[in-house]
């Protein structure tokens, strides 16, 4: 198992980055994917047309967003939590992705650069 721990920063103000992530319309405008989630605490969330599920678990209103990633066939949970700061530039994002089996890290390391954070990144341009 590896751990994950990175910062971006966003060209946009917390509330609308927290909305990117939160707003199920809003994630498949920015992921171009089919994507299920409510920002309730216990409940499924899918990404990327399923290729991305887990559980909802926290949610601190444009400040905090706490997931369990589901990996087939592993007993450690997976937590994500992205917590927002507002930033001179817009908002800086600190991702922390701990429990992430070797064998996914190198494609989880990429997907949250260019897939996740990329492309979220290029909805506030």
């Amino acid at each position: 198992m590896k751990n994950l721990k990175r910062y971006y920063i966003l060209k946009a103000e917390p509330k609308d980055v927290y909305n990117a992530l939160t707003n199920q319309k809003m994630l498949e405008i920015w992921t171009g994917e089919e994507a299920q989630m409510e920002p309730v605490p216990n409940s499924e969330f899918s990404l990327w047309e399923g290729s991305i599920s887990g559980l909802n678990l926290e949610f601190e209103e444009n400040k905090k967003i706490v997931q369990q990633w589901y990996f087939e066939g592993q007993e450690e949970k997976s937590i994500v939590t992205i917590k927002l700061h507002p930033d001179k530039k817009g908002t800086s994002a600190q991702l922390e992705h701990i429990n992430i089996p070797d064998e996914a890290f190198e494609n989880i390391s990429e997907g949250w650069d260019d897939d996740y954070f990329g492309a979220l990144n290029e909805l506030f341009i």
